[in-house]
């Protein structure tokens, strides 16, 4: 199997995995930003609302802010308290956390399903 086909059984996979996903739908700024945070959390990495907005090339402020509370309405991060009552560390959720586990399954079987 080739690579292009690998990546394209990921695509269905995740397809699948978005049709059957409890979490609300993202924008597609949503997603980008979903992917920051994620990075950032991996890392374990403090990465604040503030910090998000000076330092992402992804919009302006005020559409970050926005859209960073619509990903939290919609349950993907929440706002965790810093000692600076003034600003919220950007957190995942256990659901997102659970959504990236069905991904990382989704590569592995895509992968997987090379050797066969």
């Amino acid at each position: 199997m080739k690579n292009s086909s690998i990546y394209l059984r990921f695509i269905q996979l995740v397809k699948v995995l978005e049709s059957a996903q409890p979490l609300a739908a993202l924008a597609p700024i949503e997603h980008q930003l979903l992917e920051i945070i994620a990075i950032a959390n991996t890392k374990q990495e403090r990465l604040s609302v503030k910090d998000l907005m000076a330092d992402s090339e992804v919009a302006s402020p005020a559409t970050i802010h926005k859209h960073i509370h619509a990903i939290v309405d919609k349950g993907w991060i929440y706002l965790a308290p810093t000692e600076d009552a003034r600003r919220k560390q950007l957190m995942l959720t256990d659901a997102t956390m659970k959504h990236f586990d069905k991904l990382g399954v989704a590569i592995t079987k895509a992968i997987s399903h090379k050797k066969k």
